[in-house]
């Protein structure tokens, strides 16, 4: 008669290990039905679910490896499994899986504590966590930190948007990011990224910083806050703002260009994306001559953003259809996704403001980067904590990987 054992050996981590363990199992033609293995600072947890024949084999089997654990500074627990569990264990591979990302300069135990009581209130079970981000060297001031630690859940939620509301609410009082995404062949199997500009990647809105040149800085700035928050239609916002730059010498364009800043991690994500062959392209409510600049310094494929009229030297004040507003980016989305020849559940989306909404809601992967409120509320990710490199996480990738 055959039996399930589930054997767990822990102790220091040891070349050989491995080889040792299965090789005994092998002389007895024991079949493997499960298998895992984790070391945590060179500590290792090895477990083996396996099959084989009951009675004096088994015994002579289990008695091998304890002794061989032993031998190896291992210790051995056996466990036997009934065939009610096993069937249970069985059907429940059927179950949906989901990725819940923690970000945060420095990963706590509170941290991690607050994320795994909301997964199993809405009943999900963890089956792996893993560290995505590389290891902290100590030292390091606790602001250039970047930690990040993947869980592995299986279940339904229920309600997937009431688990990200308290996700975001604690993610908000403990200054961290938590994302919560479906495991599907899509997860790294993306192929376009689009990004906004201003306050995405770049720290600056590029219009107000030629308003603060043209003496009119405080009018704009405040009508780029409110129409970024949602409480102002962006085509009337924007004409509203182009008109009060009449007059500003094209000179300026170059000065403000040279004075922009890239968005933290936004050079490491680029360069990527880029050798992982993804195709990239901003679509932005800015200004093209700035969008233009970004695409030659990080080899962007794709450019659509607002022209900036001039006439004799200075801005004209007056706008070029079409305006790339919200409508516009998830229109553009559509098209470079077909033209990519892939669907739009293999893109992804990055913003900051209310405009990038719609795109964000279409794209595979929505990604609200320290967005206004209503757009964190909104999209279905978001990350403030980390730079834009921290995207990288969602896709399941690990520092050690190269990034």
């Amino acid at each position: 008669m055959k039996e399930i054992v589930l054997i767990n050996i822990t102790g220091p981590d040891r070349p050989g290990l491995t080889a040792a363990i299965t090789g005994i199992l092998a002389r007895a033609e024991v079949n493997i039905l499960d298998i895992g293995q984790a070391v945590i600072h060179d500590t290792l947890s090895f477990g083996i679910l396996v099959e084989m024949d009951g009675g004096e084999v088994m015994a002579d089997v289990l008695k091998d490896v304890l002794f061989r654990g032993y031998e190896l500074d291992q210790q051995v627990r056996f466990t036997p499994v009934s065939a009610e569990e096993y069937g249970r264990w069985v059907t429940g591979q059927g179950k949906p899986r989901h990725i819940v990302t923690l970000l945060a300069r420095r990963v706590t135990a509170e941290h991690i504590a607050r994320v795994s009581d909301i997964t199993a209130r809405y009943g999900l079970n963890i089956d792996h966590i893993d560290r995505l981000s590389g290891r902290i060297p100590e030292g390091l001031p606790a602001d250039q930190g970047k930690g990040c630690i993947e869980f592995s859940v299986r279940g339904d939620p229920g309600d997937p948007a009431q688990l990200r509301a308290e996700f975001l609410t604690i993610a908000q009082e403990l200054n961290v990011d938590i994302a919560f995404q479906q495991d599907s062949i899509f997860r790294r199997n993306r192929r376009l990224v689009v990004f906004d500009m201003d306050s995405t990647l770049i720290d600056a809105e590029v219009i107000d910083e030629l308003a603060k040149a043209a003496g009119v800085g405080a009018q704009v700035s405040e009508i780029t806050e409110r129409a970024m928050r949602g409480e102002l239609d962006f085509k009337a916002s924007f004409r509203e703002r182009m008109a009060l730059l009449k007059g500003l010498p094209e000179t300026v364009l170059e000065e403000v260009a040279a004075s922009l800043r890239l968005t933290e991690g936004a050079e490491t994500l680029i360069s990527q994306l880029r050798r992982l062959g993804y195709k990239t392209a901003i679509l932005s409510g800015g200004f093209h001559y700035f969008a233009e600049g970004l695409q030659k310094r990080l080899g962007i494929d794709y450019v659509y953003a607002n022209a900036l009229p001039i006439e004799d030297g200075v801005l004209t004040g007056g706008v070029v259809e079409p305006i790339v507003d919200g409508q516009r980016k998830a229109d553009l989305l559509r098209e470079l996704a077909q033209r990519e020849g892939i669907s739009l559940e293999q893109t992804i989306a990055v913003g900051d403001g209310a405009n990038d909404l719609p795109m964000l809601s279409i794209a595979g992967l929505g990604v609200a980067f320290r967005a206004k409120p209503l757009v964190k509320q909104s999209a279905k990710q978001a990350i403030s904590t980390l730079g834009l490199d921290g995207i990288l996480y969602l896709l399941g990738f690990r520092d050690r990987e190269g990034f």
